[in-house]
């Protein structure tokens, strides 16, 4: 190992319309994502019961009762119809970051996951507040709390998604780009010792993994999700 790159997603196929469209791994990725959430729901809800549920039920019904809390808590009671969507979100952030740990690219260190999932959410965000407002209280929101500062109200409010998008992208990249800088390292260290196989390798970016992989995973969908919240939370002040 002389040398280390860091690039984007390979280009898994291409699709013979409009001149080609790739296809890159992250694509893939997301479907089989995906699936498994589908998957994984199907299992949970299966043969449903209220005499004897079963203990995939019971985790089931606890994780709904946890997000549906949680949005009752952070957007109100009159905002629980985004709890499917806030779920969602979640469930779709974290697996597609925890792939990492079978060893396959994560999937939100490719920009352009994060920045769509920013500006859907935007896309939200943005309806909310116009159903909220209405169509005047929205353009006058950019006023408060004095007019001479609506310039800055706009670029805060495009600033938005750029933000949200590159946040989670940042986070996940940097720490996929720290792990493979470390094993590089330490590659290089096992030779320089005198050792044929980089065995300073082993034991070592596992536990860096966890963190990486998974702690980081879970704090950055639960951040996001957060913040989605609050923006559409905030929308009715």
């Amino acid at each position: 190992m002389s040398s280390i790159e860091v690039n984007g997603p390979k280009i898994s196929f291409k699709i013979p319309i409009f001149g080609g469209i790739n296809v890159t791994e992250t694509v893939i990725l997301q479907w089989i994502v995906m699936l498994f959430i589908m998957g994984l729901i199907l299992f949970m809800t299966s043969g449903l019961s209220k005499k004897k549920p079963k203990k995939r039920q019971i985790l089931a019904e606890m994780a709904v009762k946890s997000i549906n809390n949680m949005v009752v808590q952070n957007m109100g009671q009159r905002n629980i119809r985004y709890a499917p969507y806030i779920a969602s979100l979640f469930t779709f952030i974290l697996f597609g970051s925890l792939i990492s740990l079978t060893g396959l690219r994560s999937m939100t260190a490719d920009i352009n996951v994060t920045m769509t999932l920013a500006m859907v959410t935007f896309s939200i965000i943005t309806v909310h507040k116009f159903k909220a407002n209405g169509l005047f209280g929205y353009f006058k929101s950019y006023t408060k709390p004095v007019a001479v500062i609506t310039p800055i109200n706009i670029i805060s409010e495009f600033a938005t998604p750029i933000s949200m998008g590159f946040r989670l992208f940042g986070n996940m990249g940097g720490g996929m780009i720290i792990s493979m800088l470390i094993i590089y390292a330490l590659t290089i260290a096992s030779h320089a010792i005198g050792f044929s196989i980089p065995i300073l390798t082993v034991g070592i970016p596992a536990i860096l993994s966890l963190y990486f992989d998974l702690f980081v995973s879970v704090i950055q969908s639960f951040v996001f999700v957060m913040l989605t919240m609050v923006y559409i939370g905030s929308a009715d002040e």
